[in-house]
């Protein structure tokens, strides 16, 4: 038998399968109707069980090695049968309520109160003038501030990095964002090019020592290696700037923004330091209003797996079958002490198709800790 001869055997078995398949969706449709009727659940976790174990069994009799494989296309196609009994019976409609109804568009940037980490000259500072231009940032000490600013209604924004090209994400921001679950309002890519400074009069032989945030420090580690410099962290990157043009020690350097050496009159020893040339870091603006732009391009969610085989996995394949592109997957310790961790998912997507909207509503129905984090637009590299 040769290669063309099996695939038309495929090909017969596929249009099988395709109006079998279609006629396991129309039984599916009516035991939506049948719980709508009875207020059941959607899900039955014992029910799902039962099958695949089925399946699993029975594969394995007509071949060993089929009863896996077997189990996760039957596992797919169970997935994608609650999908369309969640949209059936409306689910989540707590949830689609608050969405729809979210705010269309954001404070006018000449009027919006944002609030940013560090000192002026920071990256989070050129941030906030690309998401809103022509505010007057004010800045705090810690990520930490920056949600209690929010939190407090002090600031109607706060801007935070949450991940860099080249050494990853912030973990403290996003340990931040699943303590409060505060709304992301708007986010954008800035490059970040790094300099070496120092107070006038110094040079690089005269260094010993630099300063600056740890992942500035991480994303030029090859150069500080190089010149054999002592590496400090330090709150902030404008923060460590500021520091050594205060103390007029020309052994210390920081590593900052052109930016930052023009406010704090320090030399720029040399240029784009950073190990890759194409250095970015990605800002959130939270907020404690949701506001969904029309624009709106970028989903964020938070939530924690049930305790079920592949549940990752499936609970993923959802957004491949419903056609979504994933962006972001963080994974973090609940810090509940029971090795138990949540998930922060970002994804390319807006609610104005029926088709994300109804995939949202069914998995907070579905997921344990589900929150809504945001769909906002996100600014290309600025």
């Amino acid at each position: 038998m040769d290669l063309s001869e099996i695939r038309k055997m495929i090909d017969e078995i596929d249009d099988q399968l395709i109006e079998l398949i279609c006629r396991r969706m129309d039984c599916s449709l009516k035991v939506a109707e049948y719980k709508a009727a009875n207020n059941l659940p959607v899900l039955s976790q014992q029910r799902e069980n039962q099958i695949l174990e089925k399946v699993k069994s029975r594969c394995e009799q007509y071949r060993a090695g089929y009863g896996s494989p077997a189990s996760v296309v039957f596992a797919a196609v169970m997935d994608a049968s609650r999908g369309l009994q969640y949209s059936r019976m409306d689910s989540g409609a707590e949830l689609k309520a608050k969405l729809l109804s979210a705010k269309k568009s954001l404070i006018p940037p000449n009027k919006a109160r944002v609030v940013c980490q560090g000192v002026p000259g920071a990256y989070s500072g050129e941030a906030a003038s690309a998401l809103f231009p022509g505010s007057s940032p004010g800045f705090v000490d810690t990520f930490a501030d920056v949600f209690a600013a929010v939190e407090k209604g002090q600031a109607d924004y706060g801007i935070l990095p949450v991940e860099n090209s080249s050494s990853g994400s912030v973990h403290e921001v996003y340990d931040l964002i699943i303590k409060h679950r505060f709304y992301i309002a708007a986010a954008a890519e800035i490059r970040v090019n790094h300099c070496l400074l120092a107070v006038p009069g110094a040079g690089i032989s005269d260094l010993s020592t630099v300063y600056s945030h740890p992942q500035a420090l991480a994303q030029c580690a090859e150069l500080i290696s190089s010149l054999n410099l002592e590496a400090r962290s330090y709150a902030n990157t404008a923060a460590a700037a500021r520091m050594v043009a205060e103390s007029g020690d020309k052994t210390i350097g920081a590593i900052a923004s052109a930016a930052a050496a023009k406010l704090y009159g320090l030399t720029i020893l040399k240029q784009n330091i950073q190990s890759l040339e194409n250095n970015s870091t990605r800002f959130i603006a939270i907020s404690r209003d949701l506001t969904i732009p029309q624009d709106a391009d970028k989903i964020s969610l938070i939530f924690a797996l049930p305790h079920v085989t592949g549940s990752l996995y499936r609970t993923l394949s959802r957004f491949a079958v419903t056609g979504l592109n994933l962006t972001k997957l963080e994974s973090r310790p609940s810090r509940s002490g029971s090795f138990e961790y949540l998930f922060y998912l970002d994804f390319e997507g807006s609610l104005n198709s029926p088709e994300t909207l109804n995939l949202i509503c069914a998995l907070s129905e579905e997921l344990p800790t589900f929150s809504f984090i945001g769909n906002y637009r996100e600014l290309g590299t600025v």
